[in-house]
């Protein structure tokens, strides 16, 4: 497939469609000073004594909470569980939002939120229900802390891209859901996210970002627009797994998956740490001062988004203090 037609498939979809979304969305909560990180990070991050307090929330798909209850309600923990962790924190607990058309149905999300909750251990401390709606319907709300923050406002020209995903899984019987959780050992999975906040505690990552449902391509495009930068990624050098063709791969949520900004002097030594415990990590990509996100593939560059020209989610600069808003799964 060439680059412009993935690139075409890419600005298309109902993903990238969801993140512009966002825009509005944030232009309504402009203006709200609330000590916090500017708009636009995967969690909220308020100082509290010598670190941060983290609050996320996700909210689901209803057509998705239909089709795979049970996977839902893990996810409503799995996910918020990796945007604490990529802003370098740990979670503390969670809460839920949950409708039903019934108790049965109900019962298979309940049974996921608490089969995550024991996985990641992570309590669930409280939440809302409805079992008299029309349709099943999912949020959930996650508190987390950091001693040191990874944010996306940070990354700087020069910076090493890199990416980094868990090959021990399997996609889901819907849509393009890579699942890299659900039936690993649990103490392997702490681990492997343990790696983050080891990261910013050492000062060996700049900026990092959760691969949303916008797949590695939207993921590093909102880091990009959070940090005032540009980028030049090479889609041949990006860890996928064997068999699956890159076009289905940059759809992909990968369940584990992260984007960092990362010093080249430290690059080393943030590869090494995940490839340690067998993740597949690699150097995708440049950092640059245009503004610009290039991709490449097979010796061919095109330009994938102008962010001088065009706003993506429009998050906002540093500088300003605002409340920050969490991107959406």
């Amino acid at each position: 497939m060439s680059l412009h037609t993935l690139m075409r498939g890419l600005l298309d979809s109902n993903a990238f469609a969801h993140k512009r979304d966002i825009q509005p969305m944030l232009a309504g909560l402009a203006g709200l000073d609330s000590g916090a990180l500017p708009l636009g990070d995967d969690s909220a991050a308020l100082r509290d004594g010598d670190g941060h307090l983290l609050i996320a929330i996700e909210g689901f798909i209803n057509e998705f909470v239909a089709a795979e209850p049970a996977f839902a309600g893990y996810c409503g923990v799995m996910v918020n569980v990796s945007d604490i962790y990529a802003m370098g924190g740990r979670p503390l607990a969670v809460v839920d939002a949950l409708w039903s058309d019934g108790p049965e149905h109900a019962g298979a999300i309940l049974g996921g939120l608490r089969e995550a909750a024991e996985k990641y251990r992570v309590p669930v401390v409280g939440g809302h229900s409805n079992a008299r709606t029309d349709r099943p319907q999912l949020a959930v709300a996650i508190l987390g802390r950091a001693r040191a923050l990874l944010t996306s406002f940070d990354a700087n020209p020069g910076d090493s891209l890199i990416t980094v995903y868990d090959p021990r899984g399997r996609y889901r019987p819907v849509a393009d859901n890579w699942d890299a959780s659900s039936e690993a050992p649990a103490e392997r999975l702490r681990g492997d996210l343990e790696i983050l906040p080891m990261l910013a505690e050492q000062g060996l990552c700049r900026a990092a970002k959760d691969i949303s449902m916008a797949g590695v391509v939207g993921t590093t495009l909102m880091l990009l627009e959070a940090s005032r930068v540009g980028a030049v990624l090479d889609l041949d050098a990006l860890p996928r797994p064997a068999g699956v063709p890159l076009e289905r791969w940059l759809r992909t949520f990968p369940s584990y998956g992260f984007v960092l900004s990362v010093a080249p002097a430290h690059r080393a030594a943030v590869l090494r740490a995940f490839h340690e415990r067998n993740l597949a990590a690699a150097e995708v990509g440049t950092v640059t001062a245009s503004g610009r996100f290039e991709l490449s593939l097979n010796g061919k560059r095109g330009l994938f988004w102008d962010l001088r020209r065009q706003p993506f989610i429009g998050s906002t600069p540093r500088s300003q203090s605002l409340c920050a808003i969490h991107q959406g799964g």
